[in-house]
């Protein structure tokens, strides 16, 4: 799917099967710099977060990196003291291959929570990716990093600075356990653009608040979310940061991959197959139509109204009112796509049957306006059918 699909410059990448996974299903990637690139990072926000995420936070603090490291179908996440030396020694093992320090590498780690990791799997399978990275293997890097994923999930762009080409590239991961602040998910970006520590935290921090914080697929908060920037300058550009003629165009290039991606996640949402975007205007503050909008999109009620394809507005409603934001009853509007169904708290005299034209399709909006203010908000979400629940069973 991907195998046309070049890293920026002086990047490389591998997936492999190291045997975590049973079936031979590849579950270790390597995503690496040539040369020690600038890193940020944005992670979980859960009080239960994994040893991989302490990990990663720790060795932000160095401010450059060489390479990250995965493994999936297992978290390495409430193991305790135990599980912190297994990340560690990833880490460790990893800088052993590469010829750099522990601190130059993130770590991650998704699947099942509980479980330590399985070293005696995980110490041969870095070598077998370091061997795997002397090429590019796009497609298998992004496919390692899947759980219940169903497919690879990669984001390209290319824009013009100082006259050359600047490549920024992302990996993600993510399909069920999805809400922000962080959405449950692992996304790798990388740029050949030269940008400082500070800057790329900064730009990484405003473009996840636009893409990844504005999804949701159950409302659930994982413990290993983590978004990773490396930046290593190699396309030849001046260092740039918000003060640079081309900080806009790198920018908005950033902004687009982490959205690109944060669109495939929830088109990927575990057992889903309608996408729905959730917008809420006329909110007393931006504050309180975020809460409006998350409070419809992560009402199971509406998910399971959506999956019938049955318009129940009336949930809509009791969703918008339990939310902390500030609702007057009879000021709310309430449209599906151009459909108005709500005017003034009350029902329209649409016929239902134009509305259930609008839920039975794959894709549509639910419309809100709270007629209170100028606060405005947007969350992105997804149907929830009988799929879902066969998945999470065990």
């Amino acid at each position: 799917m991907y195998s046309e699909i070049h890293m920026p410059k002086g990047f490389k990448c591998a997936g492999i099967s190291a045997g975590i996974k049973s079936g031979g299903a590849k579950d270790m990637a390597l995503v690496l710099s040539d040369e020690p690139a600038a890193v940020a990072g944005v992670f979980t926000t859960n009080q239960v977060c994994a040893a991989p995420v302490k990990i990663c936070r720790e060795h932000l603090k160095h401010g450059v990196a060489h390479a990250i490291v995965l493994n999936s179908g297992i978290a390495n996440a409430c193991t305790g003291s135990e599980g912190m030396v297994a990340a560690r020694d990833m880490a460790a093992e990893t800088a052993k291959v590469i010829g750099c320090e522990p601190q130059e590498i993130m770590v991650c780690s998704t699947g099942r929570i509980g479980p330590q990791l399985p070293l005696d799997k995980i110490v041969p399978g870095i070598e077998k990716l370091f061997d795997a990275a002397l090429g590019e293997h796009v497609h298998e890097t992004a496919e390692a990093m899947m759980t219940t994923d169903t497919r690879p999930k990669v984001s390209v762009a290319e824009v013009q600075i100082e006259g050359r080409t600047v490549k920024i590239l992302g990996f993600a991961k993510g399909a069920g356990m999805i809400e922000p602040n962080m959405a449950t998910m692992l996304s790798f970006i990388t740029t050949d653009a030269a940008v400082g520590r500070h800057a790329l935290q900064s730009a990484l921090e405003k473009a996840v608040n636009s893409s990844f914080n504005r999804i949701s697929i159950d409302g659930d908060q994982s413990t290993n979310d983590t978004v990773l920037a490396l930046a290593n300058g190699a396309a030849g550009t001046h260092p740039i940061d918000e003060t640079s003629k081309g900080w806009k165009t790198f920018f908005h290039a950033l902004k687009a991959v982490c959205h690109e991606l944060a669109m495939m996640i929830v088109h990927d949402g575990e057992g889903a197959d309608k996408f729905v975007t959730v917008n809420v205007v006329g909110a007393q503050s931006d504050g309180d139509a975020n809460l409006a909008a998350r409070s419809v999109a992560n009402s199971l009620l509406n998910k399971t109204a959506w999956a019938g394809e049955y318009p129940n507005w009336g949930r809509i409603m009791d969703s918008v009112g339990y939310s902390k934001a500030k609702v007057t009853e009879e000021k709310v509007e309430i449209h599906y796509d151009e459909q108005q169904a709500v005017v003034c708290g009350m029902r329209t005299d649409i016929p239902q049957e134009d509305l259930i034209k609008v839920v039975s399709q794959t894709d549509f909006a639910i419309n809100i306006n709270l007629h209170l203010g100028e606060g405005t908000a947007t969350v992105y979400t997804c149907n929830c059918t009988e799929e879902y629940v066969r998945i999470n069973v065990t």
